[in-house]
């Protein structure tokens, strides 16, 4: 019995994912490296969004992405975007990340990078919440997926449901930071302790930035850790098992193979 492969990213579909994450980056940091306000780099997220696209179709068309795997990452996304509205007026509440976190520790970090990507898109035509922040909030939620990587794959039981949780804890804070770059520039003037500072040291704006996060957003953000945490210590075990086995059960990324029986001889009298 061959077992499941998981989603890798590989050869051309994963130098489409560096291009991708480097000309994203560049949205989210460029405050600090530039000299001037030079309008919003709303262009940078034009090139980066159909090279996430180019990602997926490489990764179909070289077979890295099979047709079971395409649609549970449909029905993942669906259920994902689904969960993300349940959080809206509530401060930081937002189941989607527990289901981001858990299905790609099952089914791989790539699988994550899409699944995170994809989810906030779709979530984007539920809710009618399209604008300059939709692309943020993509590629940010895309790394988290990603990022699971960082968890040792030989964990297992409580240590692993333990390393998850503290996961949890570092994306909320990690997308409240990225979240907060897309808008610091705009929020404030520039006569504040907290404001962007056009052409000013870099060491300067980091420290105006820090401040301006924990006075805005560690209202959102420690809720955001605190139930994504949660959820997964008292979830964890059940969901992982049952994703486990759907993931054995359906053998992703395995070639479906057609057996012919060997005729029995006809019996003669």
């Amino acid at each position: 019995m061959k077992t499941a492969k998981i989603f890798a990213f590989r050869g051309a579909s994963r130098l489409a994912l560096i291009l991708t994450s480097a000309i994203s980056a560049l949205g989210f940091l460029w405050p600090v490296f530039v000299n001037e306000r030079q309008g919003h780099p709303q262009w940078l997220f034009l090139i980066a969004t159909p090279c996430a696209l180019l990602v997926l179709f490489i990764s179909v068309s070289n077979n890295e992405l099979d047709s079971k795997s395409i649609a549970l990452l449909a029905v993942l996304s669906a259920l994902t975007a689904a969960l993300r509205p349940m959080g809206t007026g509530a401060v930081g509440i937002e189941p989607m990340w527990f289901v981001l976190i858990m299905a790609a520790r099952v089914f791989g970090p790539s699988f994550g990078f899409l699944l995170g990507a994809l989810s906030m898109f779709i979530s984007a035509l539920i809710t009618g919440g399209f604008g300059p922040w939709l692309a943020y909030q993509s590629f940010a939620a895309g790394w988290i997926g990603l990022g699971v990587a960082l968890i040792p794959k030989r964990l297992k039981g409580w240590p692993e449901i333990l390393s998850l949780a503290l996961y949890g804890i570092l994306a909320a804070e990690f997308f409240g930071i990225a979240m907060d770059l897309q808008f610091w520039p705009w929020a404030l003037g520039a006569d504040s302790q907290l404001s962007y500072l056009a052409g000013a040291p870099f060491a300067s704006n980091i420290a105006h930035f820090i401040t301006y996060h924990f006075l805005s957003s560690m209202a959102w953000d420690i809720p955001r850790a605190i139930f994504t945490a949660s959820l997964i210590l008292i979830t964890g075990k059940p969901v992982l098992h049952t994703l486990r086995r759907a993931y054995t059960k359906a053998a992703f990324m395995t070639p479906i193979e057609f057996i012919e029986r060997a005729k029995e001889p006809v019996a003669t009298k």
